[in-house]
Parts: C-alpha cells; structure tokens; sequence
C-alpha cells in the first residue's frame, strides 16, 4: 500500500474514531472506567482466587471492597460539605462585606457610583437566573446519566473480571501467531502501567489531602480538609485541574473568612504541596515506565474533556499511555508513539539524518538520554543493525 495512502487511511481512521466516541460516550465512558477499575482490582481478585476461593466469590469480594471504599470517600466528602453549609449564615457575612469592600475600591478608582453597580449586578443577575432556568431541565438528564454511569459500572466489572479469559483470547484471535509474542508484551505492559498509575492516583489523593489539608488547619484556615479533597481530586485531571482548584480553594477562603490574608496563604501553600508532588512524591511513588510530553498530555486531556466530559479528562492519561505502548509496538504506527512520547532528541533531526529512522536502537538511546524506564527491555528486531548513539552520529 502506497505510503500517501496509508497515511490518509489513518487520518480519516482518526476522523471517524472521534465520531463514534463523541456519538457513543454515553456508552463508552462506563465502559471504559469499569476496564481500568477492573485491572486495579486485579491483585485483589488474585489474592482470593489464590486461596482457593471459587471465581465469582472472589469477583463479588472485590466488588465489594471497592464499592466500601467509595462509599467512604463519599460520607467523608459529604461530612465535609455539611460543615460548610452549616457555616452559611457566616459566608453570606463574610461574601457581603468582600463585596461592599469591592464596591468602595471601584467607586474611589473608577469613579463608578454604588447605585450604577447595583444597578448592572441586578441586570446581569436577571441573565443568570434566565440561564440556570435554560440548563435546568438539562440538569435532570444529567442526573439520570450519572446514576446510570454509576449503576452501570459494577456490572461491567464483574463481566470483565468474569470474562477476561475470553476477552484476552479475542485481542490474540486478530493478530498472526507470530506476532502473539509482542502482543502479549504490550498487554502486560499496559496492565503494569494502569496498575501503577491508578493505585499512584489513589495514594496521591491521600497525601495530598492529608498534607495540604493538615497544613492550612495548623495554621487556622476554615475548612481545611475540604479545601485538601477538593484539589486532590482536582489535581487527577492534569494541569487543568489544579487551576480550578486553587480557584475553588481560594472562593472558599474568601467566603469563610472576612481578611484577605488567609488567601495568600492557601495559595502559598497549595503551591508548596503541589511542588512537592509533582517533582519529590509522585515521582517516587508511580514510577512511570512510559512518560507522556506535557504538549502530548495538554491537548490529550483538552480533546478528551470535549469528547467525552468529565470523565474523559480523568482518563485521558492511562488511555494515552496504552495508545503509546501500542503505537511504539506497531510498525507502521510508531511515529505516533514517538509524537506521544518525551524521549526528546538533543540533536535536531535536520542536522543528524539518523534520528529521522524508526530504528529501536535509536528509540533505546533516546530512552536512555531521558531516563525512561521500561518494565521490560526490547530486544533488536530480528535483522535490525544496531545503531550508534543519537549524539555520535555525524552531521549530515
């Protein structure tokens, strides 16, 4: 097949790959949720099955300890929230006089009279309230799909953990016999990379909760812990999510408190905890075998939260790292794993021809250069030269 055609092939694959996500994320999202949760209660369901317990037994245990453990984060959350409710009376306060401080810095600096603000805030109230009236029947369709997706999942896990012998046996059933080596390597590897990644996602929520959470309550500010959940659970949606984070940390400082000071200091100390997260703990603790660019994980989480919502930015990250595991597999696929990838040339490939080749051996040197570690060290395809290293090839 000509390589022009070959290329238009997976664009347009591309092209109609998004349709059907957009068309079926209804259906997907769960899908794809209960398939991650599945393999993160892989240990668990081993570990029974190991004790000779019969299979469906050791599916519906784990079941369960997976359904005891969200049901606790959301008593936890919850507790949380109605402690802020029960404060209301005090942020209605504290809300009135940040806004009739507001008020006076405008009139003084802009010159712009009290009752001409009260007058916009009231015109531009009449707009919002005609908007929520617009998404309000919306708002019960949502609701139903989120009982659904919820009702849904434990399903799906039970099936996939009940069925995964069959479901294995179907991936092998569409490749040759002699491919069936790599492919149980990628499927391996991939189980290995969610594995490590959800269990990572599960204690960066605790610590995060606990360290930034036990900080801002030492030093007096309210609702610590929940100021603590709300941006760990926030901060599994990359980048994005620790914006809106801090934006929420902070509207939750100011409505609670009637200085400023204590703004500076959620902010200072959310900075503080996510350094120590994303460049001394998570690094130590997930252990990456496949690292995704932060460009590649940018527009990934943007394109997912378009295609899928919500729930798609949460798994946009795992779904990249089995795209790139897959990609750098497959021949004729593995420019993308390299787009996907951060194994970063020092040299430009215009200037060193050698770095524009598929080689593997090249692909190692440029793993090894960026200290990316792998489960399982590729072999040399059979035929395959060895290559010199990216930095001692010559000019071209």
């Amino acid at each position: 097949m000509p390589l022009t055609v070959r290329r238009a092939l997976e664009l347009m694959g591309l092209y109609f790959l998004g349709l059907i996500v957009v068309a079926g994320r209804d259906i997907l999202s769960p899908i794809l949720m209960a398939f991650f949760l599945s393999i993160m209660l892989l240990p668990v369901y081993r570990f029974l099955r190991a004790r000779r317990l019969p299979e469906s037994l050791a599916i519906a245990l784990s079941l369960l300890l997976l359904i005891l453990v969200v049901a606790g984060l959301l008593w936890f959350f919850s507790s949380q929230i109605s402690q802020l409710v029960s404060d209301f009376p005090t942020i209605k306060q504290n809300v009135r006089t940040h806004l009739d401080s507001l008020s006076h810095w405008v009139e003084t600096r802009f010159h712009y009279s009290t009752q001409k603000q009260t007058a916009f805030i009231d015109q531009q109230n009449d707009k919002l309230m005609n908007w929520v009236s617009g998404i309000a029947g919306g708002a019960a369709s949502s609701l139903t799909g989120v009982f659904v997706f919820v009702g849904l999942l434990p399903i799906y896990i039970f099936l996939m953990l009940f069925y995964k012998n069959l479901l294995l046996r179907f991936v092998f059933l569409w490749f040759k016999v002699p491919e069936h080596p790599k492919v149980e390597e990628a499927l391996r590897e991939s189980e290995v990379i969610i594995k490590s990644y959800l269990v990572g996602l599960a204690i960066q929520i605790t610590y995060i909760t606990v360290l930034l959470g036990g900080i801002l309550m030492i030093i007096g500010i309210k609702h610590a812990i929940l100021i603590g959940i709300i941006f760990a659970f926030l901060n599994l949606i990359p980048y994005i999510g620790a914006l809106v984070g801090n934006i929420i940390g902070v509207l939750i400082t100011l409505a609670s408190s009637s200085e400023l000071w204590p703004i500076v200091v959620v902010l200072g100390t959310i900075a503080f905890v996510q350094f120590l997260d994303n460049n001394i703990l998570m690094p130590r603790i997930v252990g990456s075998k496949v690292k995704i660019n932060a460009l590649a994980t940018i527009v990934g989480v943007i394109i997912a939260g378009a295609l899928g919502g919500v729930s798609g930015m949460f798994l946009s990250l795992p779904v990249i790292a089995v795209l790139k595991i897959i990609f750098d597999r497959t021949e004729s696929m593995r420019q993308w794993g390299v787009l996907l990838g951060d194994e970063r040339p020092r040299h430009s490939p215009m200037g060193f021809p050698i770095l524009r080749r598929k080689s593997r051996q090249v692909q190692e040197v440029l793993q090894r250069e960026n200290d990316v570690k792998r489960p399982k060290e590729e072999k040399p395809e059979e035929g395959e030269r060895p290559q010199p290293p990216a930095g001692d090839a010559p000019a071209g």
